[in-house]
């Protein structure tokens, strides 16, 4: 899946380069802020657990309303039960680095172009498709445990869930041109997932403790899966399947503007 996706951004790198004969604008820029995630541990509130999120952006600008930003992102996400309250009687948490890709339509509401002295603001839209990674972890005698491998809902090494997937990308945000070169940005986006494992969290409980008679036996494993005082039966639910998982976004980006080839299209943008 992962070759497939870059494959298809190197052909759209390529039809971008070469569009409006010999002259591309381009904005190459760095972005910064916070990433979140919502699902069983966070179902509704937004900006809860907000980890701190950096990357950078390659935009390639057709004309004054459209353009395509190729994005990679590098962030954290985390949940607690007993921070959202949703269900503390479960007490399970976790955290998870997270790495994305992806490569989005942009709209300007405006007419937008960096380095104009006219048209130098505009709200916009953009969506597209993403990439991304994640591998949630939980402490369990002072070591981070990778929650994956632990199977904690009973899963054997055949039927681990992936580390990796798909993600839809959209939101909107705000572009401010600062100069010639220089362009401002405020964007918030949301990521709709196509897992229900980001938190580790999904389906059933499996431990039956009634059969553990030596504390010996709660291993890392058993621990993580039910840590709480109330202990689950087999069967019992942790999660819910029937709704996967998101993350979003939310930040400040400035870019550099440049042309690639000839400067024979960008006059028409100088109004």
């Amino acid at each position: 899946m992962f070759k497939r996706f870059i494959s298809g951004i190197l052909l759209c790198f390529s039809i971008l380069i070469n569009v409006n004969g010999y002259s591309q604008d381009v904005e190459v820029g760095l972005m910064g802020g916070g990433t979140y995630y919502m699902g069983e541990l966070n179902p509704g509130k937004q900006f809860l657990f907000t980890q701190a999120a950096y990357g950078g952006l390659l935009r390639f600008n057709f004309d004054t309303r459209w353009s395509a930003k190729f994005g990679f992102l590098f962030g954290k996400i985390a949940g607690d039960d007993a921070v959202s309250k949703v269900n503390e009687s479960r007490n399970l948490r976790f955290t998870s680095p997270l790495t994305e890709i992806s490569l989005v339509a942009e709209f300007n509401f405006f007419d937008y172009f960096t380095g104009s002295k006219n048209n130098y603001f505009s709200p916009f839209l953009f969506a597209g498709p993403g990439f991304f990674i994640f591998d949630p972890k939980a402490p369990y005698n002072n070591e981070e445990k990778n929650l994956r491998d632990l199977g904690t809902e009973g899963q054997i090494a055949d039927n681990y869930y992936s580390l990796y997937g798909l993600t839809a990308v959209f939101g909107f945000g705000i572009k401010y041109s600062v100069s010639n070169r220089l362009g401002l940005g405020l964007e918030w986006g949301m990521r709709k997932t196509f897992t229900d494992y980001i938190d580790d969290i999904s389906t059933k409980y499996y431990i039956d403790y009634s059969q553990i008679t030596n504390p010996e036996e709660i291993t890392d494993k058993v621990h993580l899966s039910d840590p709480s005082s109330i202990k689950h039966a087999p069967g019992m639910q942790r999660g819910n399947p029937q709704n996967n998982d998101w993350y979003s976004f939310a930040g400040v980006t400035i870019t550099y503007r440049f042309t690639l080839g000839e400067k024979t299209t960008c006059s028409d943008f100088e109004n």
